[in-house]
């Protein structure tokens, strides 16, 4: 039997035997690494805020995602190699990837790496993090080890609610950072994919508290709940109205809600009492494009409007990007305490995306600027969400 049989015959049999889908991550990736014929890996995910990667399977210190070979891997989702820093031999370091979203990275200790145990590393990759994706949703563990700071309740709630950072498939790619990432009160965002649509929200409930994040989760629940019903965009618009009004009938949010078709590019939204969203197109800001009149807030206010709500449309070309974000990324004040504004934040949008990198790098750079202006802390929730149309050739 030749070494190749040999390595997939001990990982069929680790797949086949029912055991080993009861195994926490470090049982389960040393038992894998055995399998395949591997000498020895290490598990590191990515913290709340995407600056370090935190190990998960061993003792280790973490690694800064800016500025290391591990952190070029989750950045630009491709293999990097170096030497190993103790013990001679070769790390290779891959993505850990559940579909679109970045979940960190793999390390591979070798005594030196052919295109055998490259390809057996990426195989590792791929089953483990189908593991973590499968596990980190009951197990506290990861939560704990990927955080820097303790969770106010509000943000606690909201973010049990949140959808994955990033999702995508052949067609378009979405994106979404949500900070300040331990005490948000009031923001949300929400992202989903069905075979022919892109489903993208942005909310924003006043204020930063308990009854704020409450006002977000009823509108969030109820968007999702029109949604996975078939319903249209202004239908799905009227059952949040109705549900705020209904069970929260002094309270409203703020919104962008938009269905991307990914077909033919074809952008409807509706923007109830928020900013508009950005339209970048190779590489630079098309202005106004998506500028309209905005309708009142969700909620109470709107059923009070003798007007109806309004639906708007844009055909996007292959390759743009649209940047949807709440007032509190705008609000943020510079060092010399004067508002960011629109203007020097579409400056900071061109630069982050100008680099040609993938989507959800680009947000991450973009979220980490502003928070740098603001030594790392805001005034208010600040959301930003990005997806970008690419169709096949």
């Amino acid at each position: 039997m030749s070494t190749s049989d040999s390595d997939d015959a001990g990982l069929r049999s680790f797949l086949a035997d029912p055991a080993h889908l009861t195994l926490d991550l470090r049982t389960a990736t040393a038992r894998c690494v055995k399998a395949l014929g591997l000498r020895h890996a290490v598990v590191y995910l990515v913290d709340l805020q995407q600056r370090h990667l935190v190990p998960q399977t061993a003792v280790a210190p973490s690694v800064p995602v800016d500025g290391s070979q591990a952190g070029w891997a989750y950045r630009t989702q491709s293999l990097r190699v170096e030497e190993s820093g103790t013990g001679g031999g070769i790390t290779a370091w891959f993505p850990l990837l559940d579909g679109a979203e970045r979940l960190g990275a793999l390390a591979l200790c070798e005594t030196a790496l052919t295109a055998s145990s490259l390809t057996r590393g990426r195989a590792l990759a791929s089953l483990l993090a189908v593991v973590i994706t499968s596990k980190r949703l009951y197990e506290d563990s990861f939560v704990r080890r990927t955080r820097t700071e303790r969770m106010t309740l509000p943000a606690e709630m909201l973010r049990a609610l949140l959808p994955p950072r990033t999702i995508g498939n052949g067609n378009v790619v979405s994106t979404a950072v949500l900070e300040p990432a331990y005490e948000i009160g009031g923001d949300a965002f929400d992202h989903a994919l069905t075979e022919t649509t892109l489903h993208v929200a942005v909310l924003d409930a006043m204020g930063h508290d308990l009854a704020s994040g409450l006002t977000t989760t009823v509108s969030l629940a109820a968007c999702r709940n029109a949604r996975r019903t078939g319903a249209d965009l202004p239908e799905l618009v009227r059952g949040v109205d109705e549900a705020l009004s209904s069970w929260l009938p002094d309270k409203f949010c703020t919104s962008v809600i938009a269905q991307l078709d990914l077909v033919t590019g074809v952008l409807r939204w509706a923007n109830c009492g928020h900013p508009a969203p950005i339209l970048i197109r190779d590489q630079r800001l098309v202005i106004d494009a998506m500028e309209r009149d905005a309708d009142p807030p969700m909620g109470m206010p709107s059923l009070l409007s003798p007007h109806a709500r309004r639906t708007h449309e844009i055909s996007l070309e292959p390759g743009d990007r649209v940047l949807m974000y709440t007032d509190g990324v705008v609000e943020a004040r510079t060092r010399e305490a004067k508002l960011l504004g629109l203007g020097r934040f579409a400056d900071y949008v061109i630069r982050a995306t100008a680099g040609g990198e993938l989507a959800p790098e680009s947000l991450r750079r973009l979220i980490h600027s502003i928070l740098a202006m603001q030594e790392g802390r805001l005034r208010d929730d600040a959301t930003l969400l990005m997806f970008e149309w690419r169709p096949p050739s």
